[in-house]
């Protein structure tokens, strides 16, 4: 039997298969100064595509991680050009509403703005405008007539909590209003004109049902940040990852109802059936969605999911910092060269790419776009920011947030407690860490020195738009002693 298993084994050859070039990462190159006709980094732009039909006015994105991704740092991302991944380690009901709360934090018109009916009480209205944050509401019967509105200033001086709204509320017949096909310049100037806070939208005068709402301030906000990321309609612009798990295309169907514009296929190896049959699912049941797959390192795992009808590549195996695949199963690629690879196998067909971690800085992000990503996901850098969830925290005398990877312990066992009451630390085989960060205060504050840095290296590499830095770009390899020299040396930081 010994003899004839070994005759069984040395009848199929063995050969092992080994890349003939070293893999690369952001540290390894340099790009190489060209002669530019760029003279100021303000005439450079930022605007490019993050899926084939979605456009950006900068290229980052923010994380699809539970310390870096919810509503307040999608909505500041949005605001300053960007665009959000809302992370999917929550309720499905949680997702969809972080979803509503980014859509509504600005929008030119509100589709469905909130309302109370007559008869409700002050007391009701009281703890209705503390929940949504708002400090008017509309007034309408249920038949969705709209019959007048209600705001703080109207029930500061209220005879009982138990009085009606009906009692204290605007009547319509003293509400400026104006129909739903009026135009956003039109809505303008009459808000401008009437001084209006808010406009009320009825589908006619004669049947006056409501139709929408636009508000002062949504104007205002529309005029001070011309490159936020908006919809249509000029709401913020919001993504939502999913798994590949039973329930995944479900909650991607709720996520899509709720306003998110992109769906981001979440998995750690994404050139497996699982990711690439999840893709092709929810192409076939929304067409019409914008979908990012991923993670992919190669130019194979780049064309089947875009044969899976992707619309975006996530790529990047193991760079970030607080993943350790790499470590725990032996597998990735150098990321530089992973988005050089992918970036190749992507532009055959017209889809962009995103270089997803071992972003540390603007010259970071500089060359991820000279290697053909039109934008970046990062992670760590935002974790940080007044916007990410969770506290701030004190360590060595100095303020921090802590920062986890997804496929880490304290990430997977908040996931399976919330989905299947279980948090067994013995069924888990983590490839990520927890870590802290330094505070950094405001998101807007690190984007505008990320944006001033990708312009920089842009106007050295001669290029005014990604497409041509795409085109003129060059990379040369540095030496360990070159990396040294790159940075600070031979002086004591104050």
């Amino acid at each position: 039997f010994f003899f004839h298993f070994c005759c069984r084994m040395s009848a199929t050859p063995f050969k092992v298969q080994i890349r003939p070039s070293p893999g690369i990462t952001y540290g390894d190159v340099l790009l190489v100064p060209k002669s530019s006709p760029v003279v100021s980094r303000r005439n450079v732009s930022l605007r490019t595509q993050l899926t084939k039909k979605i456009f950006l006015n900068n290229p980052i994105v923010s994380s699809n991680m539970d310390t870096v991704t919810e509503a307040d740092t999608a909505i500041a991302m949005a605001r300053n050009g960007g665009i959000g991944i809302l992370h999917r380690f929550l309720t499905v009901e949680e997702q969809v509403n972080m979803v509503k709360t980014v859509k509504r934090a600005e929008s030119y018109i509100i589709d469905h703005p909130y309302c109370m009916g007559p008869d409700s009480t002050i007391e009701e209205l009281r703890d209705m405008m503390s929940e949504k944050g708002v400090g008017s509401i509309l007034v309408t019967l249920p038949d969705n007539q709209l019959v007048g509105i209600i705001t703080t200033r109207d029930i500061r001086f209220v005879s009982s909590e138990q009085d009606t709204i009906g009692d204290y509320m605007t009547t319509k017949d003293s509400l400026v209003v104006a129909a739903k096909d009026q135009s956003i310049e039109e809505a303008k100037k009459l808000i401008k004109d009437k001084r209006l806070e808010q406009l009320p939208l009825v589908d006619s005068m004669e049947s006056f049902k409501l139709a929408g709402l636009i508000t002062s301030r949504d104007i205002i906000n529309s005029t001070q940040r011309p490159h936020a990321s908006w919809d249509s309609k000029g709401r913020l612009l919001v993504g939502a990852a999913v798994g590949v798990k039973d329930g995944d295309i479900e909650r991607a169907e709720a996520l899509v109802k709720a306003g998110a514009d992109v769906i981001v296929v979440d998995i750690a190896h994404g050139h497996s059936d699982l990711a690439v049959n999840a893709t092709r699912q929810l192409k076939e049941r929304m067409p019409n969605v914008e979908v990012i797959a991923g993670n992919v390192a190669t130019a194979e795992g780049t064309r089947a999911l875009i044969e899976a009808g992707a619309d975006g590549i996530k790529v990047g195996v193991g760079p970030g910092s607080i993943c350790i695949t790499r470590l725990v199963a032996g597998c990735g690629i150098p990321q530089l060269t992973a988005v050089i690879e992918c970036a190749e196998e992507a532009s055959k067909h017209g889809v962009p790419i995103i270089a997803d971690g071992g972003i540390r800085t603007s010259g970071d992000i500089a060359k991820a776009i000279a290697g053909g990503a039109s934008t970046v996901m990062l992670g760590s850098l935002l974790a940080g920011t007044d916007e990410s969830p969770g506290k701030t925290l004190v360590k060595g005398g100095k303020k921090v947030k802590v920062v986890r990877g997804m496929a880490g312990y304290g990430a997977n066992m908040s996931k399976n407690k919330k989905t299947t009451g279980k948090d067994d630390v013995f069924d888990l085989v983590p490839e990520g860490v927890e870590a802290v960060v330094p505070y950094r205060g405001a998101l807007s504050g690190i984007i505008k020195q990320l944006v001033g840095g990708i312009c920089s290296g842009m106007s050295y590499c001669g290029a005014h738009t990604i497409e041509e830095m795409h085109n003129n770009a060059e990379f040369i390899r540095i030496s360990g002693a070159s990396v040294k020299e790159s940075g600070s040396h031979d002086v004591t930081p104050l």
